[in-house]
């Protein structure tokens, strides 16, 4: 390989990781909006109701059915992903998300149309699904089949980076809307963080279009190995680690959205806490994720997948009772160190996750096998934990439950990460 393929190589790399990055900060940045404003404002603006209960869980609902549109998007670009390239298809998935947030910015309200409002916005909804759900496993396999090889966990994890990014960026731009316009926010402001998107899609598209084609997948079509059908071909050949790499994020993603999202609705409902500090900690415990989630990625290189992932599992079970004793007391140091280790042992799963399920699947049916086993778990895990925990909270008045909840999502995770086969692909060279 002469000296200019190495450099070209190299560059590769490092645009692959930033575009990986920087397009799935967007995309998150997108889906982010609407778990803080079903938390925050659409219950008021969509679903207004005598019963603040009951609007909190039509809000929570329509974010369910957000969640469950992602296996369908992982399936529909997946088959496209394994069939035409990873670059190509993350364009779609960046403009599907990108338009539809816009659009939940210029949507009129119940107050204007009543319940057209509600289902436009389900609608909408649907889309973002679609769009994150395709997300994933092309912008990780990007970064991943580009990356150094010996390095796969590292690599893999920079677009989970996009997590805490866009939870991140997210709050932090509803807080400053909030602060800004102050009595206005839920008149006409809360528009204006989902309007933003526009100007995110330019900066997606600009980084994702300097990206070559990743080099294992032009392998794979050089020797004439492209699936025909690839979504059937992972289901058929792979049911194993399709549903293990479901189950196995039952305790990453279920307390995830405890951690980020119901934990606005029982901080201001239950505890009367003020909604700006719960957004500040929020914003401080998605900074710490910046560090952590490429800090584990690395340590799972170093001391194996499984055994990174597997601690992760049992420190967020253990953290249960202790997570939600912290915001009882309501002081302010405590609420918000409980919210920071939230995140913390959060990015213990999800920094090796990405590689630990991609590797599990061969290069032609990766993007396919990889991005629905991991976006089933929106169905099971991550959709529906604010509707499963405000629900025990109007029942019961009371955390406890929803503890024995997030143990319960540790325990089917540890049998699915024993489940889970350890399948390292044999790799094909990296040529350009």
């Amino acid at each position: 390989m002469s000296d200019s393929d190495v450099a070209l190589i190299r560059t590769q790399r490092r645009r692959a990781a930033i575009a990986s990055t920087i397009g799935t900060s967007i995309e998150w940045y997108d889906f982010f909006l609407y778990n803080t404003a079903a938390a925050l404002i659409f219950p008021k603006l969509f679903f207004p109701s005598s019963n603040p209960f009951a609007g909190q869980l039509a809000a929570f609902g329509v974010q369910f059915v957000g969640f469950a549109a992602r296996p369908i998007g992982a399936a529909l670009f997946g088959h496209f992903g394994d069939r035409i390239g990873r670059r190509g298809t993350l364009i779609g998935t960046l403009l599907t998300m990108g338009v539809a947030t816009a659009l939940i910015g210029c949507l009129p309200t119940n107050a204007s149309i009543g319940v057209t409002a509600a289902v436009l916005l389900t609608i909408l909804r649907i889309a973002q699904g679609i769009g994150v759900g395709g997300e994933w496993g092309g912008s990780v396999l990007l970064a991943m089949e580009w990356g150094d090889q010996r390095k796969r966990g590292l690599m893999a994890s920079m677009p989970q980076l996009g997590v805490p990014i866009g939870l991140l960026l997210s709050t932090g731009v509803v807080r400053l809307v909030s602060d800004w316009s102050g009595a206005g926010f839920l008149v006409w402001a809360w528009r204006i963080p989902f309007l933003l998107s526009v100007a995110l899609i330019g900066i997606g598209l600009y980084v994702r279009l300097r990206v070559l084609e990743s080099p294992q997948f032009e392998a794979v079509v050089h020797r004439d190995a492209v699936v025909r059908q690839p979504v059937w071909r992972a289901i058929v050949e792979h049911p194993r680690e399709i549903l293990s790499s479901a189950f196995v994020r039952m305790a990453e993603q279920a307390p995830f959205y405890l951690f980020t999202v119901f934990v606005l609705t029982y901080g201001t409902k239950q505890l009367k806490l003020n909604q700006d500090d719960l957004l500040g900690y929020t914003m401080i415990a998605a900074a710490a994720g910046v560090v952590c989630v490429p800090l584990f990625g690395w340590l799972s290189d170093r001391i194996g997948r499984k055994l990174m992932y597997g601690i992760g599992i049992v420190c967020v079970g253990l953290y249960a009772f202790p997570y939600f004793g912290l915001l009882d007391t309501k002081a302010a140091g405590l609420v918000a160190l409980g919210i920071v280790i939230s995140l913390v042992l959060h990015a213990m799963q999800y920094g090796p996750q990405a590689a630990l399920i991609a590797e599990s699947f061969g290069t032609n049916v990766r993007y396919s096998g990889a991005g629905i086993g991991y976006q089933l778990a929106s169905v099971i895990a991550g959709g529906p934990a604010p509707l499963i925990a405000t629900a025990i909270l109007a029942a019961t008045a009371s955390s406890t439950w929803i503890s024995v909840y997030i143990m319960g999502c540790a325990v089917l995770a540890l049998l699915a990460l024993v489940a889970l086969p350890q399948r390292v692909p044999a790799e094909e060279p990296q040529t350009v």
